[in-house]
């Protein structure tokens, strides 16, 4: 295998700011409920803490970059991460001076997690960006971005980007070569995408048999475009939900999800989500260690005020129970 992964499980929590689902009043983010919510991430032991990214979205949703800046100033200890910066919708130039500043903001504890979006298409529409370029949108954005973390005058005529010549960027990322970018997907081009160009894969709304069958399709573009020996982070964002029973797991899931997607999301939870008690969540995510996943990102369902008690219970009953994997 051309992937070489990491021998530990790391576990993080996805969101910072998120209003309450299902929910109808105004919200107002607040400040210390976000400082609150980062030192009960921290002081619990997870290893990270990640934000999704949307321009247009059937909730509220704010931007993942400004999110994680301000997140960086309450922990000194936590990795954080974009879980999925959708790049096509930008401009990969005024995005590798974001990064760059991200970077040294979180002194160098960010991952860069990118992918194309797609299921809302007019956000594409809003922004000016045909949505049958965005995957070749998102390669070639890359590698400018890629570019211009190396500190020296970029040079790129592209497809769509460029021409430009001898454009410096200063300081380069904290981060040798920039932080590590993830690329999300789950069709077979975005697959083959990840293991040409990628130092990771992200993957949501999958089962561990479909993840396994991703890593097998990306290790073969990675061999393929010689990439050899690769250091490579395997990560998931899985939808989660404790409870007392998996049915009542699955009822606030069902909820959550559908207002979040604008569908019915019952079929796709019983899928792809880990719902029950601390045992059954722990055991879901044992599955997908077994299938090659090192840091999974724990996406807590359910309306906003139960969040914290269920990043506090599963840290202090299913992460004892993956302590083994933790460990390393």
């Amino acid at each position: 295998m051309t992937l070489t992964l990491d021998s530990r499980l790391r576990v993080g929590i996805q969101t910072i700011h998120r209003r309450t689902e299902p929910a109808d009043a105004p919200w107002l983010p607040r400040i210390d409920e976000l400082a609150d919510l980062v030192k009960l991430v921290d002081d619990c032991g997870y290893d990270s803490l990640w934000t999704g990214d949307h321009i247009s979205f059937p909730v509220a949703i704010l931007d993942p970059l400004l999110q994680l800046a301000q997140a960086a100033v309450v922990s000194r200890r936590l990795t954080l991460g974009t879980s999925v910066l959708l790049l096509p919708l930008r401009h990969p130039t005024p995005v590798a001076k974001q990064i760059t500043t991200l970077d040294h903001l979180t002194e160098g504890r960010l991952i860069l997690g990118v992918g194309v979006g797609g299921e809302f298409p007019r956000e594409y529409e809003a922004c000016d960006i045909p949505h049958n370029e965005r995957g070749a949108r998102l390669a070639e954005g890359v590698t400018v971005l890629r570019k211009f973390f190396t500190g020296t005058p970029v040079t790129h005529h592209g497809k769509f980007y460029g021409p430009f010549q001898d454009v410096p960027m200063n300081p380069p990322p904290r981060q040798p070569g920039g932080p590590p970018i993830w690329f999300g997907g789950r069709q077979d081009p975005a697959l083959r995408r990840t293991g040409r160009l990628g130092d990771g894969y992200l993957a949501y709304v999958v089962s561990p048999q479909m993840y396994r069958a991703a890593l097998v399709t990306i290790d073969q573009a990675a061999t393929q475009a010689g990439r050899g020996q690769i250091p490579f982070g395997t990560g998931h964002l899985l939808f989660t939900r404790l409870d007392h029973t998996y049915e009542a797991a699955l009822d606030r899931a069902t909820e959550t999800l559908s207002v979040r997607y604008a569908m019915d999301f019952r079929k796709a939870a019983q899928r792809y989500c880990a719902l029950g008690t601390p045992e059954m969540v722990a055991e879901r995510i044992r599955e997908f260690h077994a299938a090659g996943v090192r840091h999974v990102i724990l996406d807590m369902l359910g309306p906003y005020e139960q969040k914290t008690d269920q990043i506090t219970w599963f840290a202090q009953q299913a992460l004892p129970l993956l302590a083994d994997l933790t460990a390393g």
